[in-house]
């Protein structure tokens, strides 16, 4: 059987359309809009929130505490300097009364010394003095040089130690004799001075040779 055998006829695909894209949301075109502004950062406080009181009357408390601590060791330094300062016056005066009073010593030694060379002599004059003599020139003269040797003792501090009619001091005078007491005449008074005793001031440069009654 001869059929014919008719082939196939192939349709042309048609393409599938492409799909469709979304508009993009937002406005429509049109005229651009200018930038909007940023947005502006909230201003901070101008004044810190204030603290509770309790808390700033604890702060002024601590600063009193310590400035109430540094008034007392500011007081105690210079309670401390001025005990310092007054030791040392007191040590200076010490010493200046001390090295005077040294040297007060020194020269009353080296005028004592130099005295006792001299008061033999003026033993010798008083006993010249007072013996009998026929040349008045003679015997005054020994009475002006006794005067002068007297002015001279007197500018050195140097006085004589009364002794005539006085109680016996051994401090003072030295007993070579001693005789029955006259009528009226007290024990221990000395009635005669052998040799004249001398002093410079509370020093001792000869003492005085008396006789006492008894």
């Amino acid at each position: 059987m001869n059929e014919d055998i008719k082939e196939p006829v192939l349709e042309e695909e048609t393409p599938a359309p492409a799909p469709e894209t979304p508009p993009a949301e937002g406005p429509a075109p049109g005229p651009s809009a200018p930038p909007e502004p940023p947005a502006e950062a909230p201003a901070p406080d101008k004044e810190p929130a204030p603290k509770p009181k309790k808390e700033f009357l604890k702060g002024k408390a601590r600063e009193a505490e310590g400035l109430r601590a540094k008034l007392e060791a500011a007081e105690k330094k210079a309670a401390d300097i001025r005990d310092q300062l007054l030791r040392t016056a007191a040590e200076y005066e010490n010493f200046r009364k001390r090295s005077a009073r040294e040297a007060d010593r020194k020269f009353n030694d080296g005028v004592s010394f130099a005295v006792n060379q001299i008061l033999p002599i003026l033993d010798t004059l008083e006993m010249a003095a007072g013996a009998a003599c026929a040349d008045e020139n003679y015997k005054k003269g020994v009475v002006m040089t006794l005067d002068k040797a007297a002015q001279a003792l007197q500018k050195l501090n140097i006085t004589e130690i009364e002794a005539l009619g006085k109680p016996f001091d051994p401090n003072l005078m030295n007993a070579v004799q001693q005789v029955p007491a006259a009528e009226g005449q007290e024990s221990g008074t000395v009635v005669t001075v052998y040799q004249k005793g001398y002093r410079i001031g509370d020093q001792i440069i000869r003492h005085a040779s008396v006789v006492v009654a008894e």
